[in-house]
């Protein structure tokens, strides 16, 4: 068990018989009364987010959850299939485990599957990944303005806002956090 002292940022706990993370957290003190946490929860398998209030000195069961570097492999419907990078054993993930992920997975990028009581129930992406720029109109020498920008759609099939001298064939760099271009990693 855990106090509402020691919450942050990240930690999975169990509430109401689901498994959450903790997105972001806000201690809140009124003139009148005790003190109240407000928790914003992403529920690990699904995805959704929820927002609750408790009272400071609530208590919450701290998830048990294990982490595993695993490899992606390919999809096969909505299945996404892993290898784990030590025991070369297979799992999967449907698209609805992975939310948002789904966007930013290639064949061979290297994820973290976290793992409650043997079962995959979710991953977690690097904070970017490089991917290779498929569609996107023609950059022309000196389209360098600064703070200017075009939809590009990248290999996964995600579209995000690049500067206008990226063309079809560049690998960018992407923030998986925001969605974000990072920076232009090298020339197709």
């Amino acid at each position: 068990m855990i106090d509402t002292g020691d919450l942050k940022k990240g930690l999975a706990i169990e509430l109401d018989g689901a498994l959450y993370t903790i997105v972001e957290w806000t201690h809140i003190k009124m003139g009148r009364g005790s003190a109240q946490v407000r928790l914003r929860l992403r529920h690990l398998t699904d995805g959704h987010t929820i927002e609750r209030v408790f009272q400071a000195g609530s208590k919450f069961v701290r998830a048990r959850l294990e982490n595993r570097d695993a490899q992606y492999l390919y999809r096969e419907g909505d299945l996404f299939y892993f290898m784990d990078s030590e025991s070369f054993e297979q799992t999967s993930l449907d698209a609805g485990q992975l939310g948002d992920a789904v966007q930013y997975l290639k064949e061979g990028l290297v994820v973290t599957v976290l793992l409650h009581e043997g079962a995959p129930i979710s991953a977690e992406l690097p904070n970017t990944v490089d991917l290779r720029i498929t569609d996107t109109a023609p950059g022309f020498r000196g389209d360098t303005a600064a703070g200017s920008s075009k939809p590009a759609t990248l290999e996964t099939g995600l579209v995000v806002n690049v500067p206008y001298f990226l063309n079809p064939g560049d690998l960018v760099k992407v923030d998986t956090r925001s969605g974000d271009y990072v920076e232009r990693v090298s020339s197709g």
